[in-house]
Formats: structure tokens, C-alpha cells, sequence
């Protein structure tokens, strides 16, 4: 029998979504609904640059929360720190270390934010990226369930099951600003060729 593209836990009705933006949210929320799955919204990402960029992005996602009646949580900003998190590997290209670090630290914060309210699963929205490794989200999602005793890192392709065309159509319908860049000052570059040949081995 073919498994469903999308796997939930069996014991899971509420989860900690941690959410780069709102467009890779609005999907993802919708099909959590659709089965019977509340998301509790965590907006941290004190990697996004400049800070005008991360104000965007955060009121998109707030306003995409409040009009689905959902918690929204803002996650503190602190770019310096996250600067200092990722000290060394500031020349890396995308999908190197410095993307891998990035997404530890987030998820850390995140499944720490899940267990203070009491919630066992939390997942996370870069999984939804095509540009973004989904290992490096893997491996990432469980050093944070090693951090954090009691809370549980829900790993999942959320690109598959249609949710990639769904984002499109979403993001059209809400009419949300839609970014050009992951978020932080070091991928304003432009992607290589090499980037896009990783992308289509993920798919």
C-alpha cells in the first residue's frame, strides 16, 4: 500500500509551527486544519537582514494568523547574536554550513518554545523551500529534539502532497508580499548553478 505523501504522528492534534514566512506557512496551516491538527504559530527568525526585510515578513505572517483565528508568537530579533552564531561561516554558499547552523539555532528555539507551552511536536517551514536542503532541515530538526528533553521534531517533506502548488495559489489569493531572498545578508547572492542541480535531487 503507497503511503501518503504527508505523515502525521499518531497522537498529534496540536503542533509548534515554526514559520519563516507567510507564504511557506499558508499551505502547510491549511492542510494541518484540513486534518485536525491546531498550529500554533512561532515566528523566529533573527537571521532575516535588514531589519525593514524581517518587520515584512513578520507582519505577513501575524496577519496571516489572525485571519485563520491562530496563536502567533514573535520570536525575539537579535541579529547580533545570530551573527555570532554563524561567526566563521559567513563565505559558505547556500546550502553549505552556515545554512545547517542557521537552522539548529531556529529549531532549538523553537522546540524550546514548544515544550515551555506544553506542546510535544513542533515542525518547521523551511521544509517547504525548494532551495533549501532538506537533510541539512533534517538533521537540523533532531540536534534540537538531542536539546530539548520532551519535545519532538515532526520531520516532513512539505512540498509533496500538491502543498507546493497550493503555497502558489495561496500566496495569490492573500496577495502576500513575497520575498526574493532566503533572508540573511549572505544569500542576497546570487545562487549558482550548482544550488539548482542539489534542488532537482531533492524533489
Amino acid at each position: 500500500m503507497k503511503q501518503p505523501a504527508i505523515q502525521k504522528p499518531e497522537d498529534i492534534s496540536e503542533v509548534l509551527l515554526h514559520a519563516c514566512c507567510a507564504p511557506c506557512s499558508s499551505a502547510i496551516v491549511e492542510w494541518m486544519m484540513a486534518n485536525g491538527i491546531r498550529p500554533v504559530i512561532y515566528y523566529f527568525n533573527p537571521n532575516i537582514w535588514p531589519r525593514e526585510e524581517y518587520e515584512i515578513r513578520k507582519q505577513e505572517s501575524k496577519r496571516h494568523a489572525e485571519s485563520l483565528g491562530l496563536r502567533w508568537i514573535d520570536g525575539d530579533y537579535n541579529h547580533e547574536e545570530w551573527l555570532g552564531g554563524v561567526c566563521g561561516l559567513e563565505s559558505e554558499p547556500e546550502r553549505g554550513r552556515r545554512c545547517e547552523r542557521c537552522f539548529t539555532l531556529r529549531l532549538i528555539a523553537a522546540a524550546k518554545q514548544a515544550k515551555a507551552l506544553g506542546i510535544k511536536y513542533f515542525t518547521t517551514t523551511l521544509a517547504s523551500s525548494r532551495w533549501k536542503s532538506l537533510e541539512q532541515i533534517e538533521r537540523a530538526g533532531h540536534a534540537a529534539e538531542e536539546a530539548v528533553e520532551g519535545a519532538y521534531f515532526w520531520a516532513q517533506n512539505w512540498r509533496k502532497g500538491g502543498l507546493y502548488e497550493r503555497r502558489n495559489q495561496l500566496l495569490k489569493e492573500y496577495q502576500f508580499y513575497n520575498q526574493q531572498y532566503c533572508g540573511c545578508e549572505f544569500s542576497v547572492r546570487p545562487k549558482s548553478t550548482e544550488i539548482k542541480e542539489n534542488v532537482k535531487n531533492d524533489e
